[in-house]
């Protein structure tokens, strides 16, 4: 037995020494994404794949790449973005990709492209860079059935919605999103959801959630997504995961109790977070959902009638003081309006200040209805605790995502996660703060998130898988990006390869567009 399996391992083994791989990775220490502690090794690539892993040292190659001293390890998985918003504006996805993220999904918080197939051929005419995936919205479903209305679906609908769900994950959507803070996800029931996610259970999708409330009843709503896990045998993502308002911080040690006790249950339950204090949404997260029933048209008529006016006002001014708004109007910032640009970058109490009002919550209520007349906007809130992001952080299941936009470069204030969530765990909560070790960091940014998502060979550094790889300098890997100035593309990462072609090169992009769809496990054609 011993001289057959001889026999069967030689060809390969003289196939590799013999063959000119297209791209060589040289002496570089590779964290493989397992988790596992670190290893010197070369990795030899083959038009799409990694093929061997060895040392590589008399292999020839027209590309060969010194890592030495510097770490190799899987490309980033971004599970949760809303890169939909700049990526066919900035197909090269800089500000990700010199992160090391070599995925991006989208569709999350409930709202996402439909139908999901004639997204997906608009992705790969356009070619981006990175890879790219999609949930299907459970909000966008509800609002092409039942527009913004605050009532429950009747059975017609409800079998309209399951039938769009069950279009979108033969499609390729790795799931099903909710934004349940949001309109009109807000105005389902639990039950509503339950029975949609059980058919993207039926195409082995994951449900991942913006939970109703992440400030006083966090824990309901932690509990909320839990049982729709169990109700509906679908794996459970508790997304952006983190905790709103003052009077809340701390909260995080209860909310992590019942992921564990619920893991231990047998429920998949994950985790995907940002590494920053501050959150950002639209500035109508201030106004009460019930209010935004029906859409603008009818929102406008509630704030201009005094019988609802006041209810709206005191609903901003409990979210200001108690929620979003960490207490005061100075920490709510707006970070891109489109009908009014000099509104970029100034907080609510500035703007009171602007308008020689005082910064008090009642005024800054009388501002939000100013900007929601004219337009809307975006919004940064300062309102969450460091402590708190340091315990989801460490949590086992906690994955790492930016929840960010694909910014165009200079255009508004964005929130600076966008260019540097993953640059940010790596330079700061590993190597100057120890919160994480390097290992476990990068297993947060690749073979969780994979797991998770069911990708399936990507997220390791591993012979057979795609090679997707990034290649940073552990001493200098670090995020520019600050809210005052957030326009600044992290530093420290040397090389990005996507699908076995390089797209960053010595720290520059070299306009390569080599990013493919990722469809979902129930998809019905041939996968990628």
């Amino acid at each position: 037995m011993r001289f057959l399996q001889f026999i069967i391992i030689l060809p390969i083994l003289v196939s590799f020494s013999d063959t000119d791989f297209d791209i060589v990775i040289r002496n570089g220490t590779i964290i493989d994404g397992s988790g596992q502690e670190s290893y010197e090794a070369d990795i030899g690539i083959v038009d799409d794949r990694i093929v061997t892993i060895g040392d590589l040292s008399k292999s020839k190659s027209t590309n060969i790449i010194n890592a030495e001293n510097l770490i190799v390890s899987p490309g980033f998985i971004d599970s949760h973005t809303h890169a939909i918003r700049g990526i066919f504006d900035v197909p090269t996805a800089e500000s990700s990709l010199l992160q090391g993220v070599t995925t991006l999904t989208d569709g999350n918080d409930g709202t996402s492209p439909f139908p999901i197939k004639e997204h997906y051929q608009k992705i790969e005419n356009t070619r981006i860079s990175p890879n790219w995936a999609v949930f299907v919205g459970q909000g966008t479903i509800r609002q092409e059935v039942m527009g913004l209305e605050n009532r429950d679906p009747t059975a017609v609908e409800l079998s309209k919605m399951k039938l769009m769900v069950k279009e979108a994950m033969e499609e390729g959507a790795l799931g099903i999103s909710t934004g349940l803070f949001y309109v009109p996800g807000s105005f389902s029931s639990t039950s509503e959801v339950i029975e949609l996610s059980k058919v993207a259970s039926r195409y082995g999708g994951i449900y991942i959630s913006h939970m109703r409330e992440e400030a006083v009843d966090v824990l309901k709503s932690i509990n909320e997504t839990i049982n729709i896990g169990i109700k509906a045998k679908i794996p459970v993502q508790i997304t952006h995961h983190k905790i709103i308002g003052k009077e809340n911080w701390g909260l995080s040690n209860e909310t992590l109790k019942l992921v564990d006790n619920a893991i231990k249950d047998g429920v998949k339950v994950s985790i995907d977070q940002y590494p920053y204090t501050a959150s950002q949404t639209s500035i109508r997260a201030l106004i009460p959902q019930w209010a935004q029933a029906g859409g603008r048209t009818e929102l406008l008529q509630r704030i201009d009638d005094p019988r609802t006016r006041k209810l709206i006002v005191d609903g901003i001014i409990e979210r200001i003081l108690f929620d979003r708004g960490g207490g005061h109007p100075k920490n709510i910032f707006i970070s891109k309006s489109s009908w009014n640009t000099s509104l970029e970058g100034k907080n609510l109490a500035e703007l009171c200040i602007e308008r020689g009002l005082e910064p008090s919550p009642y005024n800054a209520a009388m501002v939000v209805f100013e900007i929601i007349k004219g337009g809307g906007a975006s919004a940064v809130y300062h309102a969450i605790n460091s402590d708190d992001v340091d315990l989801i952080m460490q949590h086992p299941m906690t994955s790492i995502a930016s929840d960010g936009p694909m910014t165009v470069f200079g255009v508004g204030s964005p929130h600076p996660r966008t260019y540097g969530t993953f640059a940010r765990v790596l330079g700061s909560y590993v190597r100057e703060r120890n919160i994480l070790s390097l290992e476990e960091a990068v297993r947060k940014m690749t073979s969780l998130p994979a797991q998770i998502l069911s990708i399936k060979q990507r997220g390791l550094i591993k012979e057979g898988y795609y090679a997707d790889v990034a290649i940073f300098d552990p001493k200098t890997i670090l995020d520019k990006a600050t809210f005052e100035d957030p326009h600044q593309y992290a530093v420290g990462v040397i090389s990005v390869i996507v699908n076995g072609q390089i797209v960053i090169d010595q720290g520059v992009h070299n306009g390569n567009r080599p990013g493919r769809v990722i469809r979902g496990p129930g998809y019905n054609g041939i996968n990628n």
